[in-house]
């Protein structure tokens, strides 16, 4: 049948498997802004910033910090920046939330949009005098080289991992928000922050830890990229608008509708460049402004 439309098994396999990638930054990303909006009520524009940190930061420890030391045989491996990027990214994160972010939850998100805004063309200006606009190559692990034989196709062993590791990293973040105590905690913080603070759980603790890890979680998807995509300042300008048009379509705040849309919408990009690949760019969009027209809430959203 695909062949009657000049459509190749192959091409089309390849291109599934190209949209599952996507897919699974968008689904990871994607989650990062739903926590922190869902607990903060902050629309975190700098998100993209942070996706590009964790990739630089993977990229210096790779390439830069053995000169740093005098010892250029030294370098900080893939498995070891997938564990410390994400802290030194949250970190900086939870910087950003106790000296700039906690001054804003009471004011409308336009000011959230606005500051995490300019936070992120700081970054990436930051970014672009250091290392300049040109992209850095980023070597996949030694383990994860090659390719595995499916029969109908050769499945990158890299690749791989990015399906399995973002799957693993998204459900392990829905199972503890919506299934185990800690999770109630954040949610009750959620929905009334000062009844939870009178049982004596620590909401501003929390609200704070909560932004390190959506960061974090930014930073550990820019990992994931760095051996597949260019390490570039603008790697995440790129990225996030098509991630919060994501978030719109699966919900605010949505933590199973950021997963479930991430990966259904990467999928169904990679389908739309077999069929007509021209409107490749442009089918998410237009899938936001039907689902907006037909729901605004988004698809897992709650109406309010």
């Amino acid at each position: 049948m695909f062949e009657l439309l000049g459509i190749t098994p192959q091409a089309l396999y390849g291109q599934l498997l190209v949209g599952l990638i996507n897919g699974s930054f968008y689904a990871i990303l994607s989650l990062g802004l739903a926590v922190i909006f869902g607990m903060l009520n902050i629309i975190n524009f700098s998100h993209g910033a942070q996706y590009m940190m964790g990739a630089f930061i993977a990229w210096i420890g790779l390439t830069q910090v053995g000169q740093w030391i005098g010892d250029p045989g030294f370098s900080v491996s893939y498995w070891t920046a997938l564990l410390l990027s994400p802290l030194l990214v949250g970190a900086f994160g939870i910087v950003i939330e106790r000296t700039m972010l906690r001054h804003l939850y009471k004011l409308d998100h336009l000011y959230g949009l606005l500051l995490t805004f300019g936070i992120a063309l700081i970054i990436e200006g930051l970014f672009r005098d250091w290392y300049g606009i040109s992209g850095q190559q980023y070597e996949i692990p030694e383990a994860l080289q090659g390719a595995i034989n499916l029969g109908f196709m050769f499945l990158p062993k890299y690749r791989a991992w990015v399906i399995v590791a973002s799957l693993v990293v998204c459900f392990a973040t829905w199972y503890v928000i919506e299934r185990t105590k800690l999770g109630a905690y954040l949610r009750a913080g959620t929905e009334n922050p000062k009844l939870t603070q009178a049982f004596g759980i620590n909401v501003p603790l929390m609200i704070t830890l909560t932004y390190g890890f959506g960061v974090a979680l930014a930073a550990f998807a820019g990992v994931l990229a760095a051996p597949i995509f260019t390490v570039g300042p603008k790697m995440g300008a790129d990225l996030i608008i098509v991630v919060f048009a994501v978030v719109v379509i699966g919900g605010m705040g949505s933590i199973l509708g950021s997963i479930v849309t991430g990966l259904a919408l990467g999928l169904i990009e990679g389908l739309t460049k077999v069929f007509y690949s021209e409107a490749s760019a442009v089918v998410i969009f237009v899938i936001m402004v039907i689902v907006l027209l037909v729901r605004p809430a988004g698809l897992f959203g709650r109406e309010r």
